[in-house]
């Protein structure tokens, strides 16, 4: 089932996008942003929020490498990035039910345009990288 599938030009680009997005993102958890994402930790998570931060970066900054260098794990990169995806989906709802302003986030409809293009990145991270395909 996981076996790897060929990619097509299309999906390279969008994967060498979001590979590059996410090592940028991440560099931004261990420094520049560092704040603004700490406001973005929900308060129900058992861990100081500087930690969750610059752990989620490391970890944004190892996929992004990953997807733009590996060559043979795409496919299961891919499913670990939509599931990464989907696991910080709480710091988008805690960002909007909590109206925190961060990354030009300033209003209710701006946070909440953000919160239905979390799937849109686990979509581009499962397509990128032949998961879809591999999945049927």
């Amino acid at each position: 089932m996981l076996q790897e599938t060929r990619t097509t030009p299309s999906q390279n680009v969008g994967r060498g996008l979001l590979g590059s997005a996410m090592v940028f993102a991440g560099t931004g958890h261990l420094s520049f942003a560092r704040a603004p994402f700490q406001a973005q930790v929900p308060d129900w998570v058992p861990m100081d929020k500087d930690t969750v931060v610059l752990l989620s970066g490391v970890v944004e900054i190892g996929l992004g490498l990953a997807l733009l260098f590996d060559k043979r794990h795409r496919i299961p990169l891919g499913l670990g990035l939509a599931a990464f995806f989907a696991a910080v989906f709480p710091g988008n709802l805690h960002q909007y039910d909590k109206r925190i302003s961060a990354f030009g986030l300033d209003t209710d409809t701006r946070r909440r345009v953000r919160l239905f293009f979390q799937p849109v990145l686990m979509g581009w991270a499962l397509w990128s990288t032949g998961a879809t395909k591999a999945l049927r």
